[in-house]
């Protein structure tokens, strides 16, 4: 993060370089590095166990309720108590929460050794979701609400096609990349080889990529960083609060479903994580690229990098301290 930020500052042409290497919305250095990023954990899964996710109603009920119903309220309230003043900054947390993770969850997922099965089940349960209600949720929670609070309603116009593009780059590109290979690899030299010797082999690249993303983030956005600190504190601090808080209830409403350690993880990572690269996307294609709502979406991951890799620690610390080896599974119900 600090090399982001020198870089940013010290080169102030970086900004540039890396916005002439984009596709309309979407930063090709920020998506190869997302797309390496995850392609270990996706790779990982063991897809003919995949279905038993979709099975446990209530794992899915449980992750449900957190992401879709949780969350965005969460964000609302916490985006109209500290930013009701700036109606911009508040749009772009709004939109944050609205936005719920596809991507950096599972890297989140496989440092804290949750469950990668679960994991991938989650997040393509939620991308459906998304691409099938985002439009509805931005509708509801910019437009409506607001105005029942006397609140300035904003208007924001996004197709499912543009959510389908962000979902396809973001998680299907790696989703399909990681099934290939572990179909491929299985085949050929059977399981054992693949998580006793492939699967060793290409596990760095997370956090190589991971290191990567970070650079490129912090050193697009380093000026604007340095040049209004206080804007990056005020939007800062409701992040903060809703990280901390959607993890925690999720960890708490997941021990007490009885959830094993892994399946834990993975519920308050999903649930606590956001799609910061669609409520990018949105933002910008919506109010412009040098729009407070923009500004706002894009300080939104550069808060949830170091809190989430925080909390990595936080939930390896809880597995020998909450939980015990015979934690029992969810069963489906």
């Amino acid at each position: 993060m600090a090399a982001g930020v020198a870089l940013g500052n010290i080169f102030p042409g970086i900004k540039a370089t890396f916005d002439r290497m984009s596709v309309g919305t979407t930063s090709l250095p920020i998506a190869i590095g997302l797309i390496l990023m995850m392609y270990p954990p996706l790779a990982k899964v063991n897809y003919d166990e995949l279905g038993d996710v979709f099975r446990n109603f209530k794992i899915l009920g449980l992750s449900l309720l957190q992401n879709w119903i949780i969350g965005p309220i969460l964000m609302f309230v916490l985006a109209i108590i500290f930013l009701r003043d700036r109606p911009e900054y508040m749009t772009g947390l709004i939109l944050i929460g609205l936005a719920r993770c596809i991507a950096m969850v599972i890297v989140w997922n496989d440092l804290a050794d949750g469950d990668a099965d679960y994991c991938a089940g989650l997040v393509a349960f939620n991308s459906i979701f998304q691409v099938l209600f985002f439009s509805i949720y931005a509708f509801v929670f910019l437009t409506m609400l607001p105005r029942f609070f006397g609140l300035g309603a904003t208007v924001v116009h996004v197709t499912i096609g543009q959510i389908a593009t962000s979902v396809g780059i973001y998680l299907g590109i790696p989703f399909v990349a990681g099934f290939i290979t572990w179909r491929t690899l299985t085949t050929l030299k059977g399981k054992a080889w693949y998580r006793q010797v492939f699967v060793p082999k290409i596990s760095p690249l997370t956090l190589i990529f991971l290191l990567f993303t970070i650079v490129v983030m912090f050193s697009i956005k380093g000026a604007a960083i340095v040049r209004l600190p206080l804007d990056v504190v005020r939007i800062a601090i409701p992040l903060l609060f809703y990280f901390a808080i959607m993890f925690a209830l999720s960890f708490a409403l997941s021990r007490r479903a009885g959830a094993n350690y892994p399946q834990t993880a993975t519920l308050s990572f999903t649930a606590a994580s956001n799609n910061f690269e669609l409520a990018i996307a949105v933002a910008v294609a919506t109010f412009g690229i040098d729009s407070g709502a923009a500004f706002a979406a894009v300080i939104g991951p550069l808060i949830e990098v170091p809190v989430m890799i925080a909390l990595v620690d936080v939930a390896l610390w809880t597995r020998g301290r909450m939980f015990q080896p015979s934690t029992r599974r969810v069963t489906a119900a």
